[in-house]
């Protein structure tokens, strides 16, 4: 919300300036992001009028001007097409130094001497319209420099204000908040009722009214709608960010301003029947005021006429009943409507526009009356016009309740740490606008209809809190006696993974929780996805199921910029729709892409594969000591590449999948170098077997290789789980240190080494032993798997 000091100042009565005021707001809750000067120092520009143009000898663009400035006149040659005789427009005299930099000196044009320089909106930094000199009124005296006539020694508050503070879009709600943190008095300007001249009608039908219980219109008739907008009001909307757009429109968006209540003003002309607020049907388009031709979804709220759609509720109105250069007679509009029937509408159109910002957060229901009042006489006012009788349709049944709060003094204290009385409680509500009255020991709060977020006691406690200062508020030790709780030794703190991962290379990245619904479905993990009530846009309309879209999307943009060897990771969590409410899985996500190493005096490194990310894990899960047997068997993840994916299991549990990333899915994120990606449950991986104590045996072990040919189809997991329930406690450590494929090796088959660690805690085992062992893993392997021996 953009809001100029000026007039802030003259809705209340104090002599802070705008830093001053920053800081109260500030300090307040309200968060001013900048304060910024309303135009540029343009000392030495004073307002001047052109006496006499005269064609330029030399030059058939140019004219010679005679203009009455700062004590004399003076020739200035001047190119814009609108300088004529009697046009008063700012002049940079002899010495001013202009924004863009330029210094006015005397000088030649064609021959011609020029004494200064009659200037534009750009050339002064007060605005883009560039076709011509920036016209004056009339009535500007001449000599006077144009920052006081103009009030440029002014400034812009530019305010960061949260969701429920929708009061304070506007003009009266930020005063009423600042004559409340300083005491002073509200001064608002008089809006009486403007009595009807005319008793023109339209009748008012709401099809909808929990959507819209609130309808006021208003005929004027006889409006000029070339009539000229009146430079305070086109300077008070350039400097709360808004353009002039004809008195109509510039009135419209002024009352949105100053009071906070959106408004729309129909050509009267185009309107067929009357006023029908109702949802959109189903194939209904409409043209906006942008220009655009929109399909219109069946959640819409629409303003029509009994034809056809004028206007999105709340959001835009239509090109083709909005005010035009030939407009005479205008409907104009305000309601109330309910937020819910507005939230998402302008996104999903890709629109934001002031409207549906107010509507979106809930504007005051009372307010609309005093708006079209207000709005009336301002362009009677400016633009003339016989106004008719105020038509309100209201359904009280879907307009928000009066709330009251009950209020504790003796809690505010405590909650507070202050030592407030009563009555100080009952002037800082009172100052915030709200109704008080006292009984049974504490305090009965009504707050202004404009206070939707005000429902229970801390919310008032709150408002104590912001208005009294929170940095009046005392300053304690916290009592009782602190316990350090040490960490649990069967349970690894995620700070010591995050940091052994980036000792291994890996970089950490925190993506949204919000992702695109395709880039789910790509990966095949859309099924359990939870979609968003309200979504900030398209690609941010689903909660993840998964850590891997982020990481993929951070490494395509990474590789589009020549980044092709990184390794990233992610802790988070991720959420699953359940059939009976939602799981919310915490997980470690690792990406690896490009070469193992960078390229060195030796060359460049080898290209990271499957073993690669397969090791990363293992040293991640032997370093962390993680308890339970460790299991890998083939994946069949949908985002993982047939035969080269895998599943984790710990003590028979699934506790994450790793390997390399499908084709399919590859190209889904604009990926073409293969990309390595495992997904481990966190919780799972940080539970730590804690170390216990074995005696190591004084007696030798015995190695035996064997070299087993199975058919390609024999998981490598379970020969070395037959090879341990075989042997049993006297095999210490059984691996594969080599596999075969060619000759001498059956098609469809593999070979494959296995080392056997052999050793008994309590004597030398013999040969015979030993070889009586081996025959019994051999003859299992053969019954379970036809294992022969190779060779």
């Amino acid at each position: 919300m953009k809001i100029n000091h000026h007039w802030l100042r003259s809705w209340v009565q104090t002599d802070l300036d705008a830093p001053s005021i920053a800081e109260r707001f500030t300090l307040a809750g309200l968060e001013v992001d900048e304060v910024v000067p309303v135009a540029p120092a343009l000392d030495g520009v004073v307002v001047g009028e052109i006496l006499t143009v005269e064609p330029h000898p030399d030059a058939d663009r140019l004219r010679v001007c005679r203009v009455r400035g700062d004590s004399e006149e003076k020739t200035i040659v001047c190119g814009a097409p609108n300088a004529r005789q009697g046009l008063k427009a700012p002049l940079a005299t002899l010495g001013t130094v202009l924004p863009g930099g330029l210094k006015i000196k005397p000088a030649k044009l064609r021959g011609v001497a020029s004494e200064g320089m009659l200037c534009s909106e750009p050339e002064l930094g007060l605005g883009d319209e560039a076709s011509g000199l920036m016209e004056l009124p009339a009535d500007a005296p001449v000599g006077e420099t144009l920052t006081r006539y103009l009030g440029l020694d002014d400034y812009v508050l530019d305010i960061d204000l949260t969701p429920n503070r929708a009061d304070c879009l506007s003009v009266r709600g930020l005063a009423r908040e600042l004559a409340a943190l300083t005491g002073s008095a509200l001064k608002a300007p008089e809006m009486d009722p403007v009595e009807a001249e005319i008793d023109d009608r339209v009748e008012i039908v709401l099809d909808a009214p929990a959507d819209c219980p609130r309808y006021i219109g208003r005929v004027i008739r006889g409006v000029d709608v070339t009539a000229a907008t009146p430079l305070w009001m086109v300077e008070a909307l350039r400097r709360c960010g808004m353009r002039s757009l004809g008195p109509v429109v510039d009135v419209t968006n002024y009352v949105l301003l100053e009071l906070g209540q959106p408004m729309h003003a129909f050509d009267l002309d185009k309107l067929e029947g009357g006023i029908r607020v109702r949802r959109a049907k189903s194939g209904e388009r409409m043209v906006l005021l942008d220009g655009r031709d929109v399909a219109l979804d069946p959640d819409m709220l629409m303003i029509c006429d009994a034809q056809r759609p004028l206007a999105i509720g709340g959001v835009i109105g239509g090109e083709d009943s909005g005010v035009g250069a030939d407009t005479t007679d205008i409907l104009l509009e305000s309601a109330w409507f309910n937020p819910a029937s507005i939230v998402g509408r302008a996104r999903r159109l890709g629109l934001a526009t002031e409207s549906a910002h107010r509507f979106e957060r809930g504007v005051d229901p009372t307010l609309q009356r005093l708006a079209m009042e207000r709005a009336t006489a301002l362009i009677m006012a400016i633009a003339g016009g016989r106004p008719g009788p105020v038509l309100e349709q209201v359904d009280g049944g879907h307009l928000p309740a009066e709330v009251s709060v009950d209020l504790r003094p003796e809690r505010v204290n405590r909650v507070l740490g202050t030592e407030l009385e009563p009555g100080e409680m009952v002037d800082i509500l009172e100052r915030l606008g709200m109704q008080v009255s006292e009984g049974n020991g504490q305090l009965t709060v009504s707050p202004p209809p404009s206070r939707r977020d005000i429902a229970i006691e801390v919310d008032l406690i709150e408002e104590i809190a912001r208005v009294h200062g929170y940095d009046r508020l005392p300053t304690r030790r916290p009592r009782g006696r602190l316990r350090l709780i040490a960490e649990s030794e069967t349970q690894l703190p995620e700070r010591k993974l995050r940091h052994q991962l980036a000792a291994r290379g890996f970089q950490e990245i925190i993506t949204w929780s919000f992702v695109a619904q395709d880039e789910l479905s790509r990966l095949g993990l859309d099924a359990s996805a939870q979609a968003l009530a309200n979504p900030l846009s398209r690609d941010l309309a689903v909660l993840r199921t998964s850590l891997l879209p982020g990481l993929l999307k951070t490494a395509a943009g990474n590789a589009r910029r020549r980044q092709q060897d990184f390794r990233l990771f992610e802790v988070g969590t991720c959420f699953q729709r359940l059939d009976q409410g939602f799981r919310e899985p915490a997980r470690l996500s690792l990406l690896m892409m490009g070469r193992v190493h960078g390229e060195h005096a030796q060359g460049a490194g080898n290209k990271i594969d499957f073993f690669d990310i397969k090791g990363e894990l293992e040293h991640l899960l032997a370093l962390n000591r993680t308890a339970g047997s460790i299991r890998y068997l083939p994946s069949r993840q949908p985002w993982l590449h047939p035969g080269q994916g895998a599943e984790i299991l710990i003590d028979d549990s699934p506790s994450g999948a790793f390997g390399q990333l499908h084709p399919d899915c590859l190209a889904a994120f604009d990926l073409s170098e293969p990309v390595f990606v495992a997904e481990l449950d966190l919780d799972r991986l940080l539970r730590v077997a804690l170390p216990v104590y074995r005696a190591g045996s004084r007696f030798p072990a015995i190695r035996r290789d064997l070299a087993v040919v199975v058919a390609d189809d024999v998981q490598a997991a379970a020969l070395m789980d037959a090879i341990r329930e075989i042997a049993g406690e006297k095999v210490e450590k059984c691996f594969i240190f080599d596999e075969y494929r060619g000759p001498g090796v059956e098609s469809g088959c593999k070979s494959l080494a296995i080392g056997l660690i052999i050793r008994d805690l309590w004597r030398t085992l013999t040969d015979r032993e030993v070889d009586s062992l081996i025959e019994a893993v051999v003859s299992g392997l053969e019954k379970r798997f036809s294992a022969k021996l190779r060779g």
